[in-house]
């Protein structure tokens, strides 16, 4: 069964204008939303690139994505898709299992470099969230009351929200996110092969996920879950100086 990824993005961009159309655009909410996104992907792809270079790969090194310089790892279809539909993606790290020299299998050392990503992200949102209630418990020298400290308040809650997410959503065992490569390494020879005999249903499942409730019933909920977790255990931390 072949599955033309590019249905996946004219659904995706369908979503995005159903957004827009139905009120779900906002300037000053796209222009806060901007840092926390290249934020989000850039340390995302690094992880990515960082763990396998780390392993012996040097294809991300060789092929410019061992940065944090946004344009080496940004998609500009999945940065639009973050912003607008709260679904998005990077450019993905390439990477040759074949070249790691640590003992490892090809497998094991493809899971570490998947999980490294969504790892990056949950560690964003603890420090972007600490970095919140800093400026908000201490803030007032900072004049954090105006109107421009309201602003950077709103881009950092933003930008522990989109860490989340996409750490949530990269965690997702359905190719071609990085849960699916997650998944692989704990699956028995068997398994392995009915899942990649399977992967363009997998990709059919993910975009059923994504154009139905399904999502916000049941992902949603984790995100909100995680960052009112993060947010709550390190503002009840901060409580402790007023």
């Amino acid at each position: 069964m072949y599955f033309d990824s590019r249905y996946l993005y004219i659904i995706l961009a369908i979503i995005a204008l159903t957004s827009i159309i139905s009120g779900g655009f906002n300037l000053l909410d796209l222009l806060i939303s901007i840092p926390g996104v290249l934020i989000a992907i850039s340390f995302h792809e690094y992880a990515h690139a960082f763990a396998a270079d780390k392993l012996g790969d040097d294809t991300p090194r060789n092929q410019g994505r061992l940065n944090l310089n946004p344009l080496s790892h940004l998609d500009p279809f999945g940065v639009i898709m973050l912003i607008f539909a709260h679904i998005g993606w990077g450019k993905p790290v390439e990477i040759n299992p074949n070249n790691f020299t640590r003992k490892i299998s090809a497998r094991t050392g493809e899971a570490i470099v998947a999980v490294a990503g969504p790892l990056m992200n949950f560690i964003l949102a603890i420090i972007f969230t600490i970095i919140f209630y800093a400026l908000s418990t201490f803030g007032e020298a900072f004049a954090f009351g105006t109107t421009v400290g309201k602003i950077i308040t709103q881009m950092l809650f933003y930008t522990v929200i989109v860490n989340v997410g996409l750490g949530v959503f990269n965690l997702i065992p359905l190719p071609p996110l990085d849960g699916s490569k997650i998944l692989m390494a704990f699956l028995s020879y068997n398994a392995k092969r009915w899942f990649e005999e399977h992967t363009q249903l997998f990709y059919i499942i993910f975009i059923i996920i994504w154009i139905t409730p399904i999502s916000s019933m049941i992902i949603s909920p984790i995100i909100n879950l995680i960052t009112n977790g993060i947010m709550s255990l390190i503002g009840s931390a901060f409580s402790l100086f007023i």
